[in-house]
């Protein structure tokens, strides 16, 4: 399982939000999580799309969440969305349900008590729009 990576790259990317990415929190984030080689390579895939498609990922956040723009999500649930949609686009070896799964997993423990149904609708609706297009 990727539990460890995921949780490893929200953080990044939880950082990121806040102040400029720097390659050594990653090392030193890798090292303290003990990730394996493939963890590593995965954490620097996603946060490759984020970086590429960021602006992008955020259109689709945008007209998802009708309530918030993602400028206004909560950052974990922003992040958490971000490397969920980081995969469910752009990695096609990983299973939807799993990137909503992780996700929902994710927010359970890191943001607040309702965030992991808010995560878990938003992907829903996006996989279900992907589908039917």
């Amino acid at each position: 399982m990727r539990t460890a990576a995921r949780e490893t790259t929200f953080k990044i990317v939880f950082a990121s939000q806040f102040t400029e990415p720097e390659h050594g929190l990653s090392r030193a984030l890798f090292k303290a999580e003990n990730l394996t080689e493939n963890d590593e390579k995965y954490c620097n895939g996603v946060l490759k799309i984020i970086g590429e498609h960021g602006k992008e990922l955020e259109e689709l956040l945008d007209s998802h969440s009708r309530l918030f723009p993602a400028s206004g999500l909560f950052p974990a649930d922003k992040s958490i969305l971000l490397v969920a949609l980081a995969e469910i686009l752009y990695m096609e070896e990983i299973p939807s349900a799993v990137s909503v799964n992780e996700a929902a997993n994710i927010a359970s423990k890191y943001s607040s008590a309702k965030s992991a149904s808010f995560v878990s609708g938003i992907l829903a609706e996006i996989i279900r729009e992907r589908e039917n297009v």
